[in-house]
């Protein structure tokens, strides 16, 4: 596995990810932001659907969800109150996925997306052997 997850002592804990993704592969993919095309308006739904879509690119190229190094997720009109619809997505992809560590994620909330049926996109960086 090329991706290492760390969370320093000096850094705070977070529950949801990991502060640090040390990478010693030598293959790096960027996957473009995903999102849930002909899903329902649901947040927990599109950033399930956007999780099970980088997976379907990782294992395309030989990968999976072990070797993302970085995700950086866009939500619409970002409220901390939509964290538990994001969580609860994650969660259930990480459950179907059998993804069991999460690498540095960043969340950037946005105006709008592509179209408006889009809530979320999420894009990634993985590092292969």
């Amino acid at each position: 596995m090329a991706i290492t997850l760390v969370n320093p002592g000096a850094l705070p804990e977070i529950d949801v990810y990991r502060q640090v993704a040390i990478a010693s592969g030598t293959k790096l993919v960027f996957i473009a932001g995903q999102v849930a095309w002909d899903s329902e308006p649901d947040l927990a739904v599109q950033v399930e659907q956007c999780y099970r879509n980088i997976a379907a690119a990782l294992a395309e190229v030989g990968g999976s969800f072990d070797d993302v190094a970085r995700l950086t997720a866009y939500v619409v009109d970002w409220t901390p109150d939509k964290m538990p619809a994001l969580l609860e997505g994650i969660s259930r992809a990480s459950a179907k996925l059998g993804i069991t560590a999460a690498p540095p994620a960043t969340l950037v909330g946005v105006a709008a997306l592509d179209v408006a049926e889009h809530l979320v996109e999420i894009e990634a960086t993985a590092v292969l052997d």
